[in-house]
């Protein structure tokens, strides 16, 4: 325990009695709903993950002992509060990447630049392309203008890239916006309760894949992939097992 100021025996009494009130209105609300995405009971579970970590914390401040609980981490999508039937729908997608081989990197670039000698290393486009390999900023430039996103996702061993995590979301719109509207700051309006399905990969998933194999490894001794990943191993035809897994959020 630090020396800062303690929480009074009371102070964590009332914590206590707080997580037994949360605990109570939990209960009701998941006896009282009205569907699978009730919004009451998306608001009482997490207030009965904040009071239960309020408690745990001054338990701890004050007495040096915790909970058996677990906290996780929220997750999961807001209800959904979208239209029903939506007429429109935005994309979002994000996908990160580290430059691993820098060299490799560098030499894909130089090789776009040399079969098309006017292509602008900032942007892709027509322009000065001499010098594509000079930098990674350089040769960033000339292949993601040069290639769409997916096929850098299947090829970024090529390229000299390493993924990380990715995730990708479908959410609905009430209307298709004018052109141009967004251009500016194009994830601004992303709304998590108009989300309609996600997907995420991450190397994360990979672990929680590990724990739930240990038990069926003895099924048939078979080593193929049952199918069950969403996507796994898609990426480049190599081994199921050497990519990130992927876990979809449908409503």
């Amino acid at each position: 325990m630090s020396d800062a100021a303690q929480p009074t025996a009371a102070e964590v009494r009332a914590a206590a009695e707080a997580v037994k009130a949360a605990l109570d209105r939990h209960l009701d609300a998941v006896e009282r709903r009205s569907g699978e995405d009730d919004p009451a009971v998306y608001a009482a579970f997490n207030e009965l993950a904040a009071t239960a970590e309020a408690y745990d914390e001054l338990l701890y401040d004050a007495y040096d002992e915790v909970t058996p609980f677990e906290i996780p981490a929220d997750e999961s999508l807001p209800a959904y509060a979208g239209p029903e039937e939506p007429s429109a729908l935005s994309v979002l997608i994000r996908r990160d990447y580290a430059v691993v081989e820098p060299q490799r990197l560098l030499a894909q670039a130089q090789r776009v630049a040399d079969l098309d000698p006017d292509l602008d290393p900032d942007t892709g486009v027509q322009g000065s392309g001499g010098g594509a390999g000079s930098s990674v900023h350089a040769a960033l430039g000339v292949l993601f203008g040069e290639y769409e996103p997916d096929e850098i996702a299947s090829r970024h061993k090529e390229f000299g890239l390493e993924e990380g995590d990715s995730t990708l979301w479908v959410a609905a719109a009430d209307d298709l916006a004018e052109p141009g509207e967004w251009l500016s700051a194009p994830f601004d309006q992303a709304d998590p309760q108009r989300v309609v399905c996600r997907f995420d990969v991450s190397a994360v998933f990979d672990e929680e894949m590990d724990l739930d194999d240990g038990a069926d490894d003895s099924d048939d001794g078979d080593d193929t992939d049952d199918g069950d990943d969403v996507g796994a191993g898609a990426d480049d035809g190599d081994d199921p097992d050497s990519g990130p897994v992927v876990r979809s959020v449908r409503r």
